[in-house]
Parts: structure tokens; sequence; C-alpha cells
């Protein structure tokens, strides 16, 4: 377990605030002052050892009883009696044991009946009646297996409306919350960062209505949601300096993105952690150590959990990053390799303890991409020496590169079409509302399925790129024009209170008999 270094602690409590398992107590001392101690609950996660801004936190001889958890890269020492700090496992007379019995089955989930999955018709072309108490432009009937099946259509006016738009790179695109332009206007924001992809959101409500921007925001709305190249510009600081510095961002729907002039092309195989714990028995054979660059995680191979299962130890090479846990290290946020502060695979490196260290071992560097890969050699004064790839290393960086993806840019339209659209597919608006939510009418957005958001009203997420091309328009109040179909059961749409009178059967399309 750790120990609270008396002389140093400043009785912050930030300690405590952090602890997951609340093992350090906070109590009056018999001089009034508060005095901070760990208990004999400490797994020894180390959180407050890096919350603790004094340094006060020291180790301590470990406690008898103690079981070390394997479960993640944390390793917590569990004591008997006590969980680590997921609290996941408890030590139980020596053994961990998952304090939950295995689930075997999930909740009963809402399921969309076959029949009513796919719309009658799609809304693309379908128009839009206004106000939105006239019915739908088009309630459309038609028999699956014996069954009369109606499909609403209309191309609503959406206000509550945007895109967020998925670039696979690990190119450095600003901070999050930095401002997105289109045509020197505010339409967006850098958005928080996915799992190997950077995230902008272009819209929603109060973008689309501002005084500044109102206008362009929606075209570049809809110019993203149909397929169409945009020119993106990211406002943000550069890191030395603490300038402004514009990001220039080239993207489309199903095409790798552009970013300040350079193509991307490839998109990463995990973080630097899970490259080396997919690769480890490949990096074993090629090379004595390996740094994998990443700005979330950069990974160093002999030190992770992953090189020790395949018979490595630490190599005593130190990488040019902060330690998070054992060969896990955060990378510093930037425009160089890996979107990391690093601007050469020799700044990855940061030292070599020649006390473990021997000259002659090599050290690959590389990234998540297998885009940069350089080999070094160790000096016998703990300096390295950038020496040719060999073929073995060059198994590594190609291993990486074979189980990348290519790069690319997604677009998902998001919106809301609880508001006064509803009064065009029936007479009780909430009645439709509640309808879709207990999977007893579709909703589909041009012709392709969409999410549906929990909680209340009708706001959805979709694939613009399962939509029908071309779908989506704007307005100038500003509002962007989405294909919305509702469908379902004619028996439950006469429940809802549709509008009976103007079903229409779908035979008496012309376009219907063209298909």
């Amino acid at each position: 377990m750790l120990k609270i270094n008396q002389e140093k602690c400043r009785k912050c409590q930030i300690c405590a605030k952090n602890c997951p398992i609340g093992a350090i107590t906070v109590e009056p001392g018999t001089d009034g002052k508060k005095v901070v101690e760990i208990t004999d609950m400490c797994v020894e996660c180390n959180v407050c050892r890096r919350v603790c801004p004094f340094g006060a936190i020291d180790g301590a001889e470990k406690t008898e009883g103690i079981v070390q958890c394997h479960s993640c890269s944390i390793q917590c020492k569990v004591p008997v009696g006590s969980t680590g700090a997921c609290k996941r496992y408890t030590n139980e007379g020596g053994r961990l044991v998952r304090n939950r019995a295995l689930v075997v089955e999930g909740k009963p989930q809402i399921e969309i009946d076959p029949k009513i999955a796919k719309p009658v018709i799609t809304a693309v072309g379908a128009g839009t009646n206004y106000p939105c108490i006239r019915p739908a432009p088009h309630i459309v009937c038609e028999k699956r297996d014996g069954v009369d099946v109606i499909t609403t259509v209309t191309e609503a006016p959406l206000s509550y409306s945007g895109v967020l738009v998925k670039l696979d790179t690990n190119t450095y695109i600003g901070e999050e919350g930095d401002t997105v332009y289109c045509e020197g206007k505010p339409v967006g924001l850098v958005h928080t960062e996915e799992y190997g992809s950077k995230m902008i959101y272009v819209g929603g409500a109060n973008r689309l209505t501002a005084k500044d921007g109102g206008f362009a925001t929606a075209r570049t709305i809809v110019a993203l949601a149909n397929g169409e190249k945009v020119e993106l510009t990211v406002k943000t600081a550069d890191h030395e300096t603490g300038k402004p510095k514009m990001i220039k961002i080239v993207c489309q729907q199903g095409v790798a993105p552009i970013i300040n002039g350079t193509q991307e092309t490839t998109m990463r195989i995990g973080c630097g952690s899970a490259t080396i714990g997919l690769l480890a028995d490949v990096m074993k054979e090629c090379v004595d150590e390996c740094i994998v660059i990443d700005h979330h995680v950069t990974g160093l191979f002999s030190e992770h959990l992953a090189g020790k299962e395949v018979g490595m130890t630490w190599s005593g090479v130190v990488p040019n990053a902060t330690k998070s846990t054992v060969g896990r290290y955060f990378g510093g946020h930037g425009d160089g390799i890996g979107g990391t502060v690093l601007q050469t695979p020799r700044d990855a490196i940061k030292s070599v303890d020649m006390s473990i260290a021997h000259a002659g071992m090599t050290v690959l560097v590389t990234n998540t991409t297998g885009e940069v890969g350089a080999l070094f050699e160790v000096q016998a004064d703990g300096d390295v020496k950038e020496i040719p790839m060999s073929e073995k290393a060059q198994r590594v960086v190609d291993a990486i590169k074979s189980n990348c993806q290519g790069s690319n840019t997604s677009v998902m339209y998001c919106g809301g079409t609880g508001g006064s659209a509803r009064g065009g597919v029936c007479h009780h608006p909430i009645a439709i509302t509640e309808a879709v939510h207990a999977g007893k009418a579709h909703l589909t957005i041009g012709g392709a399925p969409a999410y549906v958001y929990p909680g209340g009203g009708i706001n959805f997420i979709v694939d613009t790129a399962k939509v029908v091309n071309h779908a989506f328009t704007w307005v100038p109040t500003p509002a962007t024009v989405a294909p919305v179909e509702y469908t379902m059961t004619k028996e439950d749409y006469e429940k809802i209170g549709g509008h009976m009178n103007h079903i229409k059967n779908v035979e008496d399309f012309p376009e219907y008999q063209k298909h």
C-alpha cells in the first residue's frame, strides 16, 4: 500500500476526493489540523500519486494477503476483503473473485416488425405541405404479407439539425471546442474525439438561427449531407506561440480528408498501447524495443504488459511522454507524428538507462499507422544513432500497416422531427412520438434507417451514405430540409389518429409503375 508523507502533505485533500475506493481518510488531529492518511484498503492504483501537486505520496511495504489483479494495465494490489480500483474484483481469502454473477441475457429490446422496416416510398421528391396542420404530401399504402402497411412522407424543414463529420485521421485538427468556419462564417466546432478519428459537428439550432453564419451553416450542412466536397477551416492556437492558427480541411462523404493540403490515407490500427497488445509477438521476434507514437497512449513495448506476456523485461529506454501506467504514456497533443508534439522519430526517445540497457540494442520508433518507421541503435554512452531499417524491423511496420483501414470521411445527419411536422402524420402529435419509441412506427430518412435517441421527442441520427443521393435541401428560415418517412401498419396508423381519408395505394403512383 501507499502512505502519505506528512511533511510534504498540505492537507488539500485532492487525493481523498479522487481515490476511487475511498481508501484515504481525512480526520481532525490532536492539534485541530486535518490529518490525511491512506488506510489498509489501498490497492496502489496510484490515482493519488498522479493528482497530488506536492509529491506527498510514498511507497510502503506490501501488506500480507495482497493479490495483484491482471484485468487491466493498472495492476491493482488488492488486500484481503477489499476490491480493486474498478470495484469489479474482491480479494476473498487470497483469490480475486468477480463480485457480480455472469449475466446471461440482456434487457428485452423493442424489435421492429420486418413488415414496417422499409418505407413504401421515400420522401425524396415528395415536397412539403405547409403549415404542418395539413396532411403529409403522400400517405401511401401497400400490402405486405397480407397486412396493409402505411408510409407517410414529407420533406420536413428542420431547424434542429446538423451533421457529425467523422474524419479517420491522426492529424491534428485543433482542440475540442475550437470554432469551425465555412465561407468565412462560423458553422460548427471541433467535437469530442472518438477512437481513431477526429470529429467535427456542423450546425445545431443555435448555429442555424445565428445572425452571423446561419445561412452559411445551412448550406454547409446540406452540402456535406449530399456528399459534396466542402472546405472547412478550424481556428485554433499554435502550441508554441499561442498565436491564432488556421487549419484547412477538405472533406467529402466517402473520401479520405485532406488536411492542410495533405491527403490522408490510413486509419490507425489502435492507440499505441493497443498496437503493442496486438503485435507483441511480432515485435519480440524483430527488435529489442519498440516505441509506438500516439497522442492518446504512446506505447513502450518492453515495459508493456503484452511485452511481459511474451517474455520481455524493461529495456531501459524511456519514451518522451508522460507515464500513465506500465508501458503506457500520454503523448502531448500537437501537429507532429501521430498527432503528438514529436516532430521526428528521434524525439520519441527521451533517454536510455545504461544500467539496464546495453550498447547495440535496437529501438524501433513507429506510429499507429506504420506511416513512420525509423530504427535506432543504442550507443555505449547512452545516446542512440539512427541506422538503416532492417528487414525484421520493417516486418513490424508492415504488420501495423496491413492491419489498418483506409482513411475515410463519414457524415451523419442529426435532426429533430418532434415538432410541427408531426401534424402531417396524424391528428394527435404525441401519438406518433409514442409510436416511434414503442417500435410501432419506424422512422427512416430518405429510405435509410435512423437511430432515434431515447427520451423525449424524435431526435435521430442517420448515416448519409445510406440515404438516397442528394436528398437534402435547405430553406432560408434558415433550416435544412430532410426527407422523413414514418412506416407502420394501417391498423396502428388508425389508432394514432392518422389522416385515413388521404391514404393512396402505391400502385396509383406512376413512379411505382416504372419501378
